[in-house]
């Protein structure tokens, strides 16, 4: 096939203890996913069902990358997730097969540009601004599931420049990987490649030039990067 320009660059994500990569086509993301988190965002945890907003593929930053500070923003915000990717497409799926569709796991970073996020959410706009804007999705190594099984709980952390930002369990998910799966497939045919982002706990916070971020997910390969100032 001939293209009138150069096709871009698959955005990938490093597999742990291989030289492989796994393919990124998507990347979802769940909000309010935590109780903690949501009443720190001032809001009711039961109040409503899984929220979803998206980020472009090649958002995607691997572990040890100097992350540029992102225009347009005086308040950006970590958030650590566990990270699900999916290794089989279907739609409606059922959350009692759900996990047959996951490859594998890993830790993951939601940057968020959170002025401009406040700033839509009173404007009823869009967060594609806030949330999907370039290397705002740093992903440490994936596990695949075949190694790791499928993770139930398992401390979630987050460090800056060595001081603890987050801290809690997976298990503490108020929608579980198997009813998100369910309820994003109704919304999107998922595909081989798609990343999902599983949501946040409490302890989000700000990120400035300089800083260094270290995270987890018990079990699964740490992620770290750092900020830095642009160019």
């Amino acid at each position: 096939m001939s293209f009138v320009i150069d096709p871009p660059r698959q955005p990938g994500v490093a597999v742990a203890g291989t030289n492989a990569r796994f393919p990124v086509r998507r990347i979802f993301c769940v909000g309010r996913n935590y109780a903690d988190h949501v009443r720190e965002m001032g809001n009711d945890p039961k109040s409503e069902p899984p929220i979803f907003f998206t980020k472009p593929a090649d958002a995607v930053v691997e572990s040890g990358a100097a992350i540029a500070y992102p225009p347009l923003t005086a308040n950006l915000h970590h958030e650590v997730e566990l990270v699900v990717a999916v290794g089989k497409g279907g739609a409606g799926i059922q959350a009692a097969a759900a996990l047959d569709y996951v490859w594998g796991y890993a830790v993951g970073v939601d940057l968020t540009r959170r002025d401009l996020q406040n700033n839509a959410k009173k404007a009823g706009q869009p967060w594609d601004a806030a949330k999907g804007f370039d290397q705002s999705a740093p992903v440490g190594a994936l596990m695949p599931a075949g190694k790791i099984g499928h993770p139930r709980r398992g401390r979630i952390w987050l460090s800056v420049n060595g001081g603890a930002k987050q801290d809690a369990d997976i298990a503490d998910m108020i929608w579980s990987v198997p009813e998100i799966i369910a309820a994003l497939s109704r919304s999107w045919a998922l595909r081989p490649g798609d990343l999902i982002f599983t949501g946040t706990p409490a302890g989000v916070g700000p990120l400035v030039a300089g800083d260094a971020v270290a995270c987890g997910v018990e079990g699964l390969p740490e992620l770290g990067f750092s900020i830095v100032r642009d160019g």
